[in-house]
């Protein structure tokens, strides 16, 4: 049995004079779907986490468990198994004895040996059941900390960084594990992890968090293709995506191009609709997004339609084997993502707007992102009589502006200028605020109505 998990407007503060860790977050997991909630320390993943397990009283909102109101149901009878980051097992039971603890306060008296046995089995673990904790690795605790969660038969797995204590190598191998292990068993499961490999490998959906705020909900693929906004852009994706003020420039009797300081992008002609919707970005600074799979080393004359030239100055190469990072000085200026890996956003400056209309309704669903800060900054005009804001830390950053990956057998020494192509197909633009206007979102609101 599995069941489906819903999220209205859910919120969560510890006391009233402080900010929300969770604020009005929605979110609907269907029966048997694997949900990753992703994003830096901090974000309020494991509180989303907490409160669906009932570890931690919802503040504001609503939480259904197959349609049914469940605020104030107990964790006992949420029928939830959860697997900690630390393991959480009993240092003085062997591992057949921690699995079958649950086991044992569900229905004492029973003889619960065949359900420990084929958890065993599951997980390989059959000779570790006479073991204690510490006579175990990292890997196997976790294994018998999983089997604890699996032999109750949960209608749902709740799992809060259950891999982050482990070294790379053993990581890889238990994702692989719990991938099979959720898939085989088909049980709801809501995975919290800080680590976007995991999320884009593990999850159905992928749920980007930011100041306690839900940025963006989708597929792997959907995220990382057509982020909602610059943080999701530049959380999702390794390496990080290029990100570079630029500014639009759309004159009525010449090409419309993005101005990156000392170069330029020319958009083609006739322009897509993308590419159109930007005459509205006309004069303003923008962030144009690129990720390093979009430019690659070639001559102009090399060109495929869609591809128009840069030239980059060699600043450092990364040899990993399977592929090069080239970092390329191309005389751009790196836009800044604030709060990128911290816990809690800036607070974005007040701007008015109208409060009534059916625009603000269309926009609400953008509100959520906006709710958090401002996920992209440039400079501000200061308003008469106030103080300038302080600028925000800079992120630390490699040598260059621009990380391009290429082949292994790319052979490039430090100070060489390069000819690079950029594929505006794979092109990124997002406006003052961080949001993304170029893909154009798929709902556009109709300022007539």
């Amino acid at each position: 049995m599995t069941r489906a998990i819903s999220l209205h407007d859910v919120s969560k503060t510890y006391t009233s004079k402080t900010a929300r860790v969770v604020d009005r977050l929605s979110l609907d997991i269907a029966p048997g779907e694997f949900l990753v909630l992703l994003g830096p320390s901090g974000c309020g993943k494991s509180t989303v986490l907490r409160m669906i397990a009932g570890l931690e009283d919802i503040t504001e909102g609503r939480l259904l468990l197959d349609g049914e109101y469940a605020n104030d149901l107990p964790p006992a009878g949420r029928d939830m198994a959860m697997v900690f980051q630390n393991f959480a097992l009993y240092p003085n039971m062997t591992s057949r004895d921690n699995i079958g603890f649950p086991l044992r306060i569900e229905s004492p008296g029973t003889d619960h040996s065949p359900r420990i046995g084929s958890t065993a089995r599951m997980l390989g673990i059959e000779d570790l059941l006479d073991r204690f904790p510490g006579q175990l690795s990292g890997g196997e605790r976790q294994r018998v900390a999983m089997g604890r969660a699996i032999a109750r038969h949960p209608t749902a797995f709740l799992m809060d960084e259950p891999l982050s204590n482990l070294d790379a190598k053993l990581r890889n191998r238990l994702r692989a594990e719990i991938a099979q292990l959720t898939r085989e068993l088909g049980v709801t499961t809501v995975y919290v992890t800080h680590d976007q490999s995991e999320a884009m490998s593990l999850g159905d959906r992928v749920a980007v968090l930011r100041g306690g705020v839900l940025q963006q909900a989708d597929t792997p693929r959907a995220v990382y293709a057509l982020p909602r906004n610059v943080f999701v852009a530049a959380f999702v994706g390794t390496p990080r995506i290029n990100l570079l003020r630029g500014l639009v420039r759309a004159p009525l009797g010449g090409a419309m191009t993005v101005s990156l300081g000392e170069q330029f992008l020319r958009l083609p002609e006739p322009l897509s609709r993308d590419h159109q919707l930007l005459r509205v970005q006309q004069g303003r600074e923008v962030i144009v997004g690129l990720r390093s799979e979009a430019v690659r080393i070639a001559d102009p004359a090399a060109a495929r339609p869609g591809e128009v030239p840069l030239t980059g100055l060699v600043e450092h190469v990364e040899f990993q084997g399977h592929e090069v990072l080239v970092h390329f000085d191309t005389g751009s200026r790196p836009a800044v993502v604030p709060d990128l890996e911290a816990p809690r956003p800036t607070a974005r400056p007040d701007r008015r707007r109208r409060r009534d209309g059916t625009v603000l309704e269309r926009l609400r669903g953008r509100a959520g992102a906006l709710r958090a800060g401002a996920v992209g900054v440039l400079d501000r005009p200061e308003e008469a009589g106030a103080a300038p804001e302080p600028a925000p830390a800079a992120e630390p950053r490699l040598p260059g502006d621009l990380v391009v990956r290429t082949t292994p057998d790319i052979r490039l020494r430090h100070g060489m200028r390069v000819p690079l192509l950029v594929d505006l197909a794979r092109l990124f633009v997002f406006d003052q605020h961080g949001e993304r206007v170029c893909p154009a979102p798929e709902h556009l609101p109709d300022l007539e109505e």
